[in-house]
């Protein structure tokens, strides 16, 4: 079964639904520049009481900034923009898997070992005069894709929506999908209905190809 991150929430109507939906993972943003960031109290008034798995997405975070949202939201994960190295130092330090985001404009750029790490998610860099290296509602060639030996269990991120994510699934044979602009109704929104819409479409592509190299990650679990 494909595996789906609803990342980038803010708001209890689309924890909601991303929960309703079924998602597998819940996404929360520290990272200020982001429009979808929470600080680490608004992080925890959003997940109180809510039995799921959190991840936490941080760009080249500091010890301080990861143990601040730990200590609001018992995350599941952590999702590192940072070098292979800082991301298996976070994971030492902390005892949490660890999924290191990529972006990718060449075959080259795919990584070839696991280096320590739990995951990855595989998404477009980011566009001329982003602020951000992720979160951009940018899809990159998937047929680049082609031949990787995933050496870990990955999402693929970047452009996705619910018209688009059967095909991308088909083409790259990815375990699971990471979404969060594809889903909003204006930056910062979810959108209830289009996260059902994802969610279902999703579902309805068994994951396959490429998805078999490199397994699935487990809710709340290292892979």
């Amino acid at each position: 079964m494909t595996r789906i991150k609803i990342c980038g929430l803010t708001e209890p109507a689309g924890r909601d639904a991303a929960l309703a939906a079924g998602a597998d993972w819940l996404g929360l943003v520290f990272f200020p520049r982001s429009p979808r960031a929470v600080t680490p109290a608004a992080a925890a008034a959003l997940a109180a009481g809510i039995p799921a798995a959190w991840v936490g997405l941080f760009v080249a975070p500091t010890d301080d900034a990861v143990a601040a949202a730990l200590a609001a939201v018992p995350l599941a994960a952590l999702q590192i923009y940072a070098d292979a190295p800082r991301c298996a130092a976070l994971r030492a330090r902390f005892g949490r898997p660890v999924w290191r985001a990529v972006g990718v404009r060449a075959p080259a750029d795919l990584p070839r070992a696991a280096e320590g790490l739990d995951g990855l998610v595989i998404e477009a860099p980011p566009p001329a005069g982003a602020d951000r290296p992720g979160g951009n509602a940018a899809a990159f060639d998937w047929r680049m894709l082609a031949g990787w030996r995933a050496p870990l269990p990955w999402l693929l991120a970047g452009g996705l929506t619910p018209a688009n994510v059967t095909a991308a699934l088909a083409a790259t044979g990815a375990p699971g999908v990471d979404v969060s602009s594809g889903v909003e109704s204006t930056p910062g929104r979810k959108d209830p209905a289009r996260i059902a819409a994802f969610v279902a479409a999703a579902r309805a592509t068994p994951p396959g190809g490429a998805a078999e190299q490199g397994g699935l990650m487990r809710p709340g679990k290292p892979c």
